[in-house]
């Protein structure tokens, strides 16, 4: 019983590193990467919609995006959630396709950056502390049915995979702050 409960909390702090790796990505680097588009989210017929459910997004080169909407109506709104994201990027539409030409960056945004990403980091750091709040709070609950040391043992085991979760997190921080810094 103690054991799935450690199991559970495992299993959750995974899925909450994993989590914070994938907002990391919606970051942008200097390079041009599809994933600095999720979290753009596009007013399609009245019903917000993930833009990555209603275009193809391809990387032609290094600096650039094209966007391929699958509905040629939704051009016009895609354009629109682009330029009121805070990605910074201004789209140009040639009516069929839209394209994002990422420029450098400077040392300032790069900097803005790596603000953003440490805000995402210390959110998946409490998402992972909170796992460890209610596996502890469920493990004590079985106070009378299992043994002190037991139980002991289980808050330990917790503590430990929230030290290594938290490392995770602040290792995947470190690179994602090297990459927005690379020049």
């Amino acid at each position: 019983m103690v054991d799935d409960l450690v199991n559970d909390a495992r299993d959750r702090m995974a899925k909450s590193v994993e989590a914070t790796r994938a907002e990391f990505q919606t970051v942008r680097t200097g390079r041009a990467n599809p994933q600095l588009l999720d979290r753009i989210v596009v007013d399609y017929y009245g019903s917000p919609t993930p833009l990555n459910q209603l275009a193809g997004v391809q990387t032609p080169d290094p600096r650039s995006l094209v966007i391929s909407p699958y509905d040629a109506s939704a051009l016009a709104e895609i354009e629109r959630a682009i330029q009121e994201s805070d990605l910074g990027l201004t789209p140009s539409n040639d009516g069929k396709i839209i394209r994002l030409s990422i420029p450098q960056l400077t040392e300032e945004r790069r900097k803005e950056l790596v603000k953003v990403v440490r805000q995402i980091a210390e959110d998946g750091r409490v998402a992972v502390r909170n796992v460890r709040r209610d596996a502890i709070a469920d493990i004590q609950s079985l106070a009378a049915e299992v043994g002190a040391d037991e139980l002991h043992r289980a808050e330990e085991k917790v503590q430990k995979l929230t030290d290594d979760h938290v490392g995770q997190i602040d290792a995947a921080l470190k690179q994602r702050e090297a990459d927005i810094m690379e020049v």
